[in-house]
């Protein structure tokens, strides 16, 4: 009988912690698809005065202002970065780099973060985002899980 409830608690235990991971990675992929939806609605951000002179330019108010909606919505977040009642999340969204290379770069252009141990090369003008997300846990049996989401998109054109 002690080996069986012994037994019973392993399982619940393991029961438990395969769920959290499971919950952890689901939280992950929405991180990184609301990361990849803020940098690419960024991107899109055209300067309309620059482009009237023939040149791809990134409006930069407006592409930080619009991928700080893409965050809020897509992770349930408020203005600052804090998760609202019913986003799955505890703590607050950090956006830790929030760079845009626009045509006063040579294309293509390889930005390089060591910091954060990122790479890409653009061919034309984009945006780069790195985020901190922090996965709350379910179960106390896993550590806790920080996040660096990284994203890039360029600006489309046409």
């Amino acid at each position: 009988m002690v080996l069986f409830m012994l037994m019973m608690t392993v399982w619940i235990v393991m029961q438990a912690l395969q769920t959290d991971e499971e919950v952890a990675m689901a939280a992950l992929f929405q991180g990184k698809h609301a990361v990849n939806r803020a940098a690419h609605a960024a991107a899109q951000q055209v300067d309309r005065a620059a482009l009237a002179d023939g040149r791809l330019h990134i409006d930069e108010s407006a592409a930080y202002r619009n991928a700080g909606l893409y965050l809020q919505t897509n992770l349930q977040l408020n203005a600052n970065g804090e998760p609202l009642p019913e986003s799955f999340l505890r703590d607050r969204v950090e956006v830790l780099i929030f760079e845009i290379i626009n045509d006063d770069h040579t294309f293509p252009y390889t930005y390089r973060n060591a910091l954060y141990n990122y790479e890409v090369t653009l061919k034309r003008p984009g945006v780069v985002i790195i985020a901190k997300m922090v996965y709350p846990r379910i179960f106390n049996i896993i550590e806790p899980i920080e996040w660096t989401i990284k994203g890039t998109a360029e600006l489309v054109a046409h």
